[in-house]
C-alpha cells in the first residue's frame, strides 16, 4: 500500500478573510441549476451555453455532486466514491472547468454540492469500506476503514467488518445515521484533512464560489464551521431539513468557529410556509414565514420553495412526493419579494421564465438584499399584503384576491394571484415585456416610475443609450418590437435622461422545417431504435409503439458514425421529445425533450439501466442557431460560409448555405 500522507496542504484564500459564513446585505439570487435526474437540462456543456442568459439575473447557480460515482446506482452525486476526480454523469473534468470559467467571467458564482457525511466505497469483492487512493498535488490521500462511524447502518457495517477481522472507528456518528452508504467519522483527523484538502481544491483549483452542504443533518454543523473557517468560501449553505424556524436559529448557531458563524442554512420552514399557501390556496400561511423572517438570522437564510427532493418525480418508489401543485408562480413571487438569499429551482425556471425573469428584476429594482425589512401589512385565508424595504425602494406584493392602489407605488408586474407594485422612488423605467426569443412581434408597455408626475420616456431599439433627441413618449405608451434588437428606456426629467435600463430582444419568426437529432455510434451489440412523442395533448407516437423505430439510416461526421432520423416541425411551438433504446426488453436512454431544432447526442453514464445523453450539438457542428426570415426562398445555388456560389451540389464534407440555412453535409 502507498504510504498515505495526511498533512494538511496549505491554500491561500482568493477570498479576503472577513467573509463570514454569507455576506452581509447580499442582493444577489441563485439558481438550482438541477433537479432529479436532470442528466440533459444539467449537462455541463448545456449549462455553459446558457451564461448569457443568465447574466443579469442569477449571481450564483448551485450545481450537483460533481465528482466520479463510479456507480450505477446514484448517478446524481449524492452517493460519491472519488473526490478529485471530477468526471461525472454530467459531463468530464473540463467541460466542468470550461462552465465554471464561462460564469466567472460574466460575474456569476458556481456552488459546489459538497457531499461528506457520508462516502460509497468501491465495491471491489463485495466490500463494505474500500475507499480509492487519490494523488493530488503529489500526495496520496485514502480514507481507511477506521474513518466509518461504529454505528454506521444501525450496526450492521460493524457486524460485517468484524466477520472479515477488519476493524473501523471507535466513535459513534455525530449525526443522523444513513444507510445509503458508509457514514463517515468526522471526529477522525484523516477525515478532516482529506475534507479540507477537496474543499480547497473546489475553491481553488475548479474554481467554485462556494459550497452547499449536503445532510448537515447527519454529522454535527461544527465540522461545516470548521471546514469554512480553514477554506474560508465567501459563500456556504447547509441543507438541515427541518421546518421548525426556532431548530433552525439553532443550526446557524452550531456552525460556529471563534464565535464567528461559518455558514447559512436553507430556509425549510419558508419553503413550508409557501407549499402550504399556496396548495391550500391559504394566503395567511404566509404569515409563518421563515428563518427569513427573523431578525439577526435573514443574513444566513437561504429561502426556496422547490427542489430537487420535493419534486413531482412520478411513480418512484420510496419516495413521498411534496411539490408545490398550485400557484407555482405566486410562490416564486413571494420567493423574490423577501428578504434572506432566494434560490429559484430549475423546473420553476424552466416554466415561468418570463415571470421570474420580471420578479428578479422588480428585485433589483428595488435593492432588496437578504438583509432588507419586510413588513406584513394585512393576512387573511383570502390574501395577503406585504412590502420590503430595499436600498433603492419599497416593493409592495399582494397575493390572493384583493386590490392595492397606493398614491407612492406603481404596478409593474402581476399574475396568478399576485403582484408586484414598486415604489415611486426607485426612479427608474420599467418594460412589461421580458427579455426573450419570440417567433412573432410583441408589445411592450413603458412605465415611468418616478416621483415626479410628467416624468417622460425616451428609448432606442438599436442599442445606443437614448438621449433628450430620442423617441420619447409618456407613461404608459405601448411599443412594438418586431424585430430581433436592444431596447433602451431612460427616464427624462427636467431635460435630463437618467437611469437607463437595457433589454434585448430576439424574434425569430416560425418557419415550417426539417428538425434531425442524431446518435453517436453507441456501438451497441443490439439494433439502434428512436421512440418519439410530440408534446401535445395526446402524445402522438410518431415512430409507432414502443421501441419505436430501429434506425438505419447513418451521416459519416468527422470519421464517425452517426445515426439520424427527420422529424417535421410544421407547427408554431411544436416540439417533440425521444428515447434512444437497443430494442424491447433491453436498456435505453432518459426521455429526451422537448426537441424542435437539430440536435446531436453521445450515450452518456448508465444509471440503473437506463443511459444519459450528452448533447454535443455545439462541439460537433459549430453552427450557430440559425435565422429565419419572412419569405420563402427560392434560391436553389449552394454556398460556402464565405458567400461564394458553388457551381453545383457539395461533393466534399463540410458546413454550407442553402436557401438561407446552414446544411451539414
Amino acid at each position: 500500500m502507498k504510504k498515505i500522507y495526511t498533512t494538511l496542504l496549505l491554500f491561500v484564500a482568493s477570498l479576503t478573510a472577513s467573509a463570514q459564513g454569507w455576506p452581509a446585505n447580499y442582493d444577489g439570487v441563485m439558481l438550482q441549476g438541477f433537479s432529479w435526474d436532470s442528466f440533459v437540462d444539467t449537462q455541463w456543456t448545456n449549462l455553459e451555453r446558457q451564461a448569457d442568459e443568465m447574466k443579469g439575473y442569477f449571481d450564483l447557480i448551485w450545481v450537483p455532486q460533481s465528482g466520479n460515482c463510479n456507480s450505477s446506482y446514484n448517478q446524481m452525486g449524492y452517493t460519491p466514491v472519488y473526490y478529485f476526480d471530477q468526471n461525472s454523469s454530467f459531463g468530464t473534468e473540463a467541460q466542468l472547468r470550461s462552465m465554471i470559467k464561462a460564469y466567472k467571467e460574466r460575474k456569476i458564482g458556481i456552488i459546489a454540492d459538497v457531499v461528506v457525511n457520508h462516502r460509497n466505497v468501491l465495491g471491489v469483492g463485495g466490500s463494505w469500506v474500500d475507499y480509492p487512493a487519490e494523488v493530488y498535488k503529489g500526495v496520496t490521500y485514502q480514507m481507511q476503514p477506521t474513518d466509518i462511524c461504529k454505528n454506521d447502518d444501525g450496526g450492521k457495517t460493524k457486524t460485517w467488518a468484524d466477520g472479515k477481522g477488519i476493524s473501523i472507528s471507535g466513535n459513534s456518528d455525530t449525526g443522523e445515521d444513513w444507510d445509503g452508504c458508509r457514514d463517515l467519522d468526522h471526529k477522525s483527523e484523516n477525515v478532516q484533512n482529506i475534507i479540507k484538502v477537496y474543499l480547497g481544491f473546489l475553491l481553488d483549483d475548479l474554481e467554485y464560489a462556494g459550497f452547499r452542504y449536503d445532510m448537515t443533518k447527519g454529522f454535527s454543523r461544527s465540522y461545516v464551521a470548521d471546514y469554512n473557517a480553514t477554506t474560508k468560501p465567501q459563500f456556504s449553505v447547509g441543507e438541515y431539513w427541518d421546518g421548525n424556524v426556532n431548530n433552525l436559529k439553532n443550526v446557524v448557531n452550531q456552525m460556529k468557529k471563534n464565535g464567528q458563524i461559518q455558514s447559512a442554512t436553507f430556509d425549510f420552514a419558508f419553503r413550508y410556509s409557501a407549499r402550504d399557501a399556496c396548495n391550500n390556496t391559504n394566503w395567511s400561511k404566509l404569515a409563518n414565514g421563515g428563518l427569513a423572517t427573523q431578525s439577526g438570522f435573514d443574513r444566513y437564510a437561504v429561502t426556496f420553495v422547490e427542489n430537487h427532493d420535493m419534486q413531482d418525480r412520478g411513480n418512484v418508489s420510496n419516495y413521498t412526493k411534496d411539490p408545490i401543485t398550485k400557484n407555482v408562480a405566486a410562490a416564486n413571487a413571494w420567493l423574490l419579494a423577501m428578504p434572506g438569499t432566494p434560490c429559484v429551482f430549475l423546473l420553476h425556471w424552466k416554466s415561468y421564465k418570463d415571470e421570474i425573469k420580471q420578479m428578479i428584476l422588480a428585485r433589483k429594482a428595488a435593492g432588496i438584499t437578504n438583509q432588507s425589512t419586510f413588513t406584513q401589512v394585512s393576512s387573511a385565508i383570502q390574501y395577503y399584503e406585504m412590502y420590503t424595504t430595499g436600498a433603492k425602494a419599497k416593493l409592495y406584493a399582494v397575493f390572493g384576491n384583493k386590490s392595492f392602489s397606493g398614491s407612492d407605488y406603481v404596478k409593474i408586474l402581476s399574475g396568478t394571484n399576485y403582484a408586484y407594485y414598486l415604489e415611486k422612488k426607485a426612479e427608474t423605467p420599467w418594460v412589461s415585456l421580458a427579455e426573450d426569443t419570440y417567433t412573432d412581434p410583441m408589445e411592450a408597455t413603458l412605465t415611468a416610475v418616478s416621483q415626479t408626475a410628467d416624468a417622460k420616456l425616451v428609448y432606442t431599439l438599436d442599442g445606443s443609450d437614448p438621449t433628450v433627441s430620442s423617441t420619447q413618449v409618456s407613461s404608459g405608451a405601448k411599443i412594438t418590437i418586431s424585430e430581433t434588437c436592444t431596447l433602451k428606456v431612460g427616464l427624462l426629467i427636467g431635460g435630463v435622461v437618467k437611469n437607463i435600463i437595457t433589454r434585448h430582444y430576439t424574434i425569430k419568426p416560425f418557419e415550417p422545417h426539417k428538425a434531425t437529432i442524431y446518435l453517436k455510434n453507441p456501438d451497441w451489440t443490439t439494433p439502434v431504435y428512436f421512440y418519439a412523442w410530440a408534446n401535445d395533448e395526446n402524445n402522438t407516437q410518431l415512430l409507432g409503439n414502443w421501441p419505436g423505430t430501429q434506425i438505419t439510416t447513418t451521416k459519416e461526421i468527422d470519421g464517425c458514425t452517426w445515426y439520424c432520423y427527420e422529424f417535421n416541425v410544421d407547427m408554431k411551438d411544436y416540439s417533440f421529445n425521444i428515447i434512444f433504446n437497443q430494442g424491447s426488453g433491453k436498456k435505453q436512454t432518459v426521455d429526451i425533450g422537448p426537441l424542435s431544432e437539430d440536435t446531436y447526442y453521445e450515450i452518456g453514464a448508465e444509471v440503473g439501466g437506463k443511459f444519459t445523453v450528452n448533447d454535443v450539438t455545439g462541439t460537433v457542428t459549430a453552427i450557430t442557431p440559425i435565422t429565419f426570415n419572412n419569405r420563402p426562398n427560392t434560391d436553389n445555388n449552394w454556398y460556402d460560409l464565405n458567400g461564394r456560389r458553388l457551381t453545383g451540389e457539395p461533393t466534399t464534407k463540410g458546413v454550407y448555405i442553402y436557401q438561407g440555412k446552414k446544411i451539414l453535409r
